[in-house]
């Protein structure tokens, strides 16, 4: 399965997003199903950097303490997050600053590699030892544990604490809730899909950046007799592709089309504007819209990143995380001016808004259920005044992300990468909705049947019906 990371900084350059398909998962998805679309609008590092833990176990986190603890045990309340930075040292100094002025109502830290917390978190909560807060991704992952009744219902708690939830972007609420109640706190920080261009190369050609599908396809053949590759894409790692279908499919049919799919409709994927989607992606393909070979190319070296920054490429779409890397190794090309970005534009006679867009609205905290009183009101102390601080919040935006908060507009500003995350902010809190990546939603099984399938129609070898086939058999698995 695929991933990305929990955080991503500027400076120093961030762990890559993904790991690839062979490789561990960090997402726990043990569901194939989720709420898919957002709900209604109702809506400087400060202490030390922790070491990063072994690869078999948690660390203890900051002067809080650790102790494993599940959820329903006696005493204060436990939260198991992840280690490495920047995000360690954010999510410890917040623990830390909310325990000094709560002494009452501390809450001790356990820090774990990812691939070993994937695995803990799973057990302990399935087994009601799990911790007070429950550190996760939303989406499937998070569906499981409330059909298993593990989690605690916060919607009232939100209802009451409105101040709490409309400083939040509207859009992160989607991944938090299933069967339209809300059963996780979103937090940390944003990462949509974004198109990226070279400036450079649009300047040569003679072109401006595309305004619709209908341009990008334009495009194409302008830059192929130039020699150019009118788009970067790093195939071999099929979730790379998805990111084509996520948008096609919203653009021309709007988010309906995929929630039919996350709800197990029969044969949702035969959806006439999800068979244009797939037929859209192959035109562009048979087009030579993406670099000779990309089938072979991995975004896990970041070989794709290179070829837009390297000029091989005029455009690439990718997660907002991909900034950081090509600031750090792409020489001039990010402090020159010379990458420009833009949300993904709308196809002729779609349906969706324009200002939709996918990949990480949010990270996410849940309750156990199985924890005490004493535990669950601590925990939601926590989340109505330790969580996204403003010493929080500066804490993310100086590691070079945008928290998912309203209102951090100056904060931003006073970044020297103040323009692009100005932008991120605008995507994300403007979004009418913001979905989470298909595959991490999706069983393991259904999502690898998907990403077979996705490398499969872009190497042309089925067709969309084909594509669509083959994936109304594993919904609902």
């Amino acid at each position: 399965m695929t991933r990305r990371p929990p955080e991503q900084s500027i400076e120093p350059a961030a762990d890559r997003p993904r790991l690839s398909s062979t490789e561990i998962s960090v997402d726990p998805r043990t569901t194939s199903r989720r709420t898919f679309l957002s709900l209604a609008l109702s809506a400087p590092l400060a202490g030390a950097a922790l070491a990063a833990c072994g690869s078999s176990g948690p660390s203890q986190g900051g002067s809080t303490g650790g102790g494993g603890g599940g959820g329903g045990g006696a005493g204060v309340a436990t939260y198991w997050t992840l280690n490495g930075q920047p995000g360690e040292g954010i999510r410890v100094d917040a623990v830390n600053r909310f325990n000094k002025a709560n002494p009452s109502q501390k809450i001790t830290t356990t820090l774990f590699q990812n691939d070993a917390y994937k695995t803990k978190v799973k057990t302990a909560i399935g087994a009601g030892q799990g911790p007070t807060i429950i550190w996760g991704w939303g989406g499937g992952g998070l569906k499981s544990y409330v059909d298993a009744g593990q989690v605690e219902d916060l919607t009232s708690w939100f209802s009451q604490n409105k101040a709490v939830k409309d400083r939040l972007f509207p859009s992160s609420f989607g991944a938090a809730t299933i069967d339209g109640k809300i059963y996780a706190m979103p937090a940390e920080t944003v990462q949509p899909i974004i198109l990226y261009y070279n400036k450079k190369l649009f300047e040569q050609v003679g072109v401006q950046p595309p305004q619709s599908w209908g341009e990008i396809m334009a495009l194409v053949p302008k830059f192929n007799a130039k020699g150019i590759a009118p788009f970067s894409l790093g195939g071999q790692s099929r979730w790379t592709n998805m990111m084509w279908l996520e948008f096609l499919f919203d653009r021309i049919g709007g988010p309906e089309v995929f929630q039919a799919v996350f709800d197990g409709e029969k044969n949702a994927w035969n959806n006439p504007a999800a068979i244009r989607g797939l037929t859209e992606a192959q035109k562009l393909v048979k087009a030579n819209g993406f670099i000779k070979g990309f089938s072979s190319i991995t975004a896990d070296s970041n070989a794709d990143q290179a070829l837009l920054y390297t000029g091989k490429a005029a455009m690439m779409l990718h997660g907002s995380w991909t900034y950081g890397s090509m600031s750090n190794d792409g020489g001039d090309f990010v402090k020159g001016g010379d990458l420009g970005w833009m949300n993904f534009p709308p196809v002729e006679g779609g349906k969706g808004d324009p200002s939709n867009t996918v990949g990480n609205p949010g990270q996410y905290l849940s309750i156990s259920s199985k924890a005490t009183e004493k535990q669950k009101d601590a925990a939601k102390a926590f989340f109505a005044k330790g969580v996204l601080t403003d010493a929080e919040i500066k804490q993310w935006v100086d590691s070079g992300s945008v928290p998912i908060v309203k209102g951090s507009e100056s904060t931003l500003a006073a970044s020297k990468d103040a323009e692009f995350l100005k932008f991120i902010y605008d995507v994300a809190s403007k979004a009418k909705v913001f979905a989470q990546s298909w595959d991490q939603a999706l069983s393991p099984t259904a999502a690898e049947k998907l990403l077979d399938n996705i490398a499969q129609l872009f190497q042309l070898s089925i067709t969309p019906q084909q594509f669509a086939s083959n994936m109304n058999q594993v919904i609902g698995t």
